[in-house]
Parts: C-alpha cells; sequence; structure tokens
C-alpha cells in the first residue's frame, strides 16, 4: 500500500535545518543579490543540488525547502533588476516551449485539485509544486540568456558532479553518506545484492545516478567546444563515477543512451528512417511476442537483481486502467496491483498525477525540444562545430528520455531536466530565428543592396550566390503590383 504520508507529498512535521546550511544559504543569497546577473545562475545551481532536499523550515504546516527560499531569493534579484536596468524579458522570446511548458504545469495544478476535491492540503500542495516548478523555471528562463550563460551553467555542472561524484565513492569505501549529517538523506547507504547504492545529496540513488548520466553529452560539448577541456574532463569522469556507484540499472541505461545518441552522428541525415525503423521494429516485436511489446523492459537488468519487471507491470497496467486516469489523472493506482502506487516511470507518473491532457503536454514538449534541435542542426550544416553543439544537446535530451522509463523526478533532479529545456530554447532561439526572418523575406519586399538577412547570424549557412556567366549583374527593380 501506498504510504499514507504520501498523499500530497509527505514531509516532516517539524523544521530540519543544519547550521551549516544556514550559513550556505546565507552566503548563497548575498552572492544573488550582489554578483553581476552573468554569475547569478551559479550560487541557484550550488545550493539546488549540494543541499538535501529534506533540509526545510515547517511554519505552520508550510515546508518552506531550502531550495525554495533560493527560487524566491533569486526571483527578487531578477525583478529589481528589471526596475533599475532596461527591461529584458525571455531569451529569444516566449518559444513554443515555454508555453507548454506553462500548460503543463497548469493542467498538473487544475487536475491535482479536482482529483482531491480542492481540500486546503491538497492546495497546500500545489502551491509548493508552482513554487518548485514555476518558479524554477522562470529563474532558470531569466537568467540563462546566451551561449557564454549555457558554458557557465555547464562548468558549474562539472563541480558540482565532481563533488557528488567524490562523496559517492566515500558512500562505497566507508559505507557513510557525508550529506546524510545535514539531514534529508540516509547517513548508511542503501544496499541491493552486496551493491552499495550511493545517492549522495538526492532523494535515492536512482535520481543520483540519473543526474550524473544524464550530464555525460553535456560535458562532452564542453569538450568539444575546446575552452574548458580540463573541467569538461572532470565531468565525465564524475558523471561515469556517479552512474556507476548508484548501482542502480536506469542511469547505467541514461549513460548508455547519452553515448550511442552521439555515436550516431554519420547518421544524422537519416534519422527520420532510423526513428520508422524503430517503429516497424516495435510492431514486428509486437506481432512475434507472447506478451505485449512494453514486456521487453523485464528484460533490461543491468546491475544485479533489477525492479524492471515492475516497471513492465507498471506500463501495463497504466494502459489497461487508461479509463481511470485519462480525464483527471488517479489517486487509485495503489489498487491497480502490487506496489503499483510506486510510479518509478515519468510517462506513467504524468498521466496518473494529470490526466492524458497533462500526458501529451509532457510529450509534447520533448517534441518540441527535438523539433528546435533538428531545425537548428541543419541551418548550419556549414558549420560543423555548431552542428556538434546542437547533436550534444540532442543526445543529453535523449539520455533523459530513456531515462524517463526507469524513474520519474521528484527532487531536485528537475531543476536538472528544467535547466536543458532552457539551454536549448536559448541555443536554437537565434538559429532559428534567422532562418524564419529569411523565409520570411520575399524578393520583392526585399530593399535595394540588402544583404541577405540569414548571413548576419555566424552559425547560419549563407544561401548560395547564383550568377549568370557572361552578363553584368542588373540592379533589382521591383515589379508593379
Amino acid at each position: 500500500m501506498r504510504p499514507e504520508n504520501f498523499k500530497f507529498g509527505g514531509g516532516l512535521a517539524e523544521t530540519m535545518l543544519h547550521p551549516a546550511v544556514l550559513v550556505a544559504l546565507i552566503v548563497a543569497a548575498l552572492l544573488i543579490f550582489f554578483l553581476p546577473r552573468k554569475f547569478v545562475i551559479v550560487p541557484v545551481l550550488l545550493m539546488s543540488f549540494l543541499v538535501p532536499l529534506g533540509q526545510q523550515v515547517v511554519f505552520s504546516g508550510l515546508h518552506i525547502l531550502v531550495l525554495r527560499i533560493v527560487i524566491f531569493v533569486a526571483l527578487i534579484r531578477i525583478f529589481f533588476s528589471m526596475i533599475f536596468s532596461p527591461p529584458r524579458g525571455f531569451a529569444g522570446g516566449l518559444s513554443s516551449v515555454d508555453k507548454v511548458f506553462l500548460l503543463w504545469a497548469f493542467l498538473h495544478v487544475v487536475t491535482f485539485m479536482l482529483l482531491f476535491s480542492f481540500q486546503m492540503p491538497a492546495v497546500v500542495n500545489q502551491f509548493g509544486y508552482v513554487w518548485d516548478v514555476v518558479g524554477g523555471f522562470l529563474v532558470l528562463r531569466l537568467l540563462i540568456r546566451d551561449e557564454d550563460d549555457i558554458e557557465r551553467v555547464l562548468r558549474t555542472f562539472a563541480y558540482i558532479a565532481a563533488i557528488l561524484a567524490i562523496c559517492m565513492v566515500n558512500e562505497h569505501l566507508r559505507m557513510q553518506n557525508v550529506f546524510g549529517f545535514l539531514g534529508g538523506t540516509p547517513i548508511v547507504p542503501e544496499t541491493r545484492d552486496g551493491l552499495v547504492r550511493a545517492q549522495a545529496a538526492f532523494s535515492h540513488p536512482l535520481l543520483a545516478g540519473t543526474f550524473g548520466a544524464t550530464l555525460l553529452p553535456l560535458f562532452f560539448l564542453l569538450w568539444h567546444s575546446g575552452k574548458s577541456k580540463a573541467v569538461a574532463a572532470v565531468g565525465i569522469l564524475s558523471s561515469t563515477i556517479m552512474t556507476i556507484c548508484a548501482a542502480s540499472s536506469t542511469p547505467v541505461l541514461a549513460y548508455m543512451a547519452g553515448i550511442g545518441a552521439v555515436c550516431f552522428w554519420p547518421l544524422r541525415k537519416q534519422m527520420r528512417l532510423f526513428r520508422w525503423g524503430i517503429v516497424f521494429a516495435l510492431v514486428a516485436l509486437q506481432l512475434v511476442m507472447k506478451a505485449p511489446v512494453w514486456y521487453v523492459i523485464s528484460h533490461i537488468q543491468l546491475m544485479g537483481s533489477s525492479s524492471s519487471s515492475h516497471r513492465a507491470e507498471l506500463v501495463d497496467s497504466f494502459i489497461r486502467h487508461f479509463s481511470d486516469w485519462w480525464m483527471i489523472g488517479t489517486n487509485s493506482n495503489g489498487d491497480w496491483g502490487f506496489d503499483m502506487w510506486d510510479t518509478s516511470n515519468q510517462y506513467v507518473g504524468e498521466g496518473v498525477g494529470g490526466g492524458l491532457a497533462t500526458f501529451l503536454c509532457f510529450i509534447g514538449m520533448i517534441y518540441l525540444c527535438f523539433r528546435r534541435i533538428g531545425n537548428a542542426r541543419k541551418a548550419v550544416e556549414a558549420n560543423p562545430a555548431k552542428e556538434w553543439y546542437f547533436w550534444f544537446l540532442g543526445s543529453a535530451l535523449f539520455a533523459h528520455v530513456v531515462a524517463f522509463f526507469g524513474i520519474s523526478y521528484f527532487d531536485q533532479t528537475r531543476m536538472a531536466w528544467y535547466t536543458l529545456l532552457v539551454m536549448i530554447v536559448v541555443a536554437t532561439a537565434p538559429v532559428l530565428a534567422s532562418t524564419e526572418a529569411t523565409a520570411e523575406l520575399q524578393p520583392d519586399d526585399m530593399p535595394l543592396a540588402a544583404p541577405p538577412p540569414i548571413s548576419s547570424h555566424p552559425w547560419v549557412r549563407a544561401p548560395a550566390k547564383k550568377s549568370m556567366l557572361g552578363q553584368q549583374p542588373t540592379e533589382y527593380k521591383p515589379r508593379r503590383s
């Protein structure tokens, strides 16, 4: 049965705030207020991933997490920056990914409130959800504005991964989680089949390993850029250590997915054929297998006794009980079978927690990100370095897509996911804007002696100039209407 205290998110009944965390929080708040805008993202990320989520202040039943305080302080800094300096909106404007993300969050809130009949605990729970999700996304979206900010984020992630990797190695060698002394995570790590499952500052070993595994393609990007190879090497090593020390199949699969996606670089122009090949392969498996095709999941066991059978049963129950959750989700999925309350699959979690509309919005976000990356990569085919840039972002996105089959993000790992979404939008925005501007500018509307707008952006391939051999170029004259 699902633990009763998980009904509205669970949590402590009293404040847990270690003095060291309190000092770190004060220092981080001062840095957020007084650092130049471009460096504010650094303390935000450090506090997000190096402080256990259990560190919080409980006031009148409200759980004010340290992460929520950091988000609140960052929003105040951004607000005052907009007042005392020229206002800045989202880099690249409000994109389709932003719109779908906000719609997805809105649907989550509405369906949850309807599901629990607007009970006060449900209202409080969703207030915290909006604070975490929408607040966190807005902070990242307003602080990450260009390629330099993206590089700064990746360098910060490398340092964070290095600290976490050292602590996870310590868990294996000494059976001691140093973050457990702060409170919010266990001091003695979990073991399974003789393997120590390290979790560092995260809420579960799966999430710790997944965080490290999904960062691997981003560290490849940092290495390939040539600006921070030493930092990138540290990040790659740390990502690998975190994946291994988590001793779970899902992080290993995400790690392999990231590497596999990078290796598909030579086939980048045949990806449509590859995608259809996957569809036909799944159809063929469905025809020859005795069980439904999603039971392939049950055969994936990479780290000892894996709970892959539970994942397969979860997907099967999710599909068979479509009528239970499609409208506004359900809170009775625990009745579907043994341990079915444990939605350790992000896709299942989206449907159970928000219904079909929320599930489709989540899939839509992934689709829009892949489409933006694909279109941007095609626009810069004349520049292999920038083409690789987008390919690494797509590989990181694919690693998350694979990880979602084995875990749902319920702690600070969500901030890593939102950071990737923001980086994709920010990185692709200038290229797509240049491409769209060129497509909209027709010859009849082009002013005299105007250069092709697409060449104004260094990432975008300029169109080939056509010349007529043996003839002098003639002055362009617009036609009469």
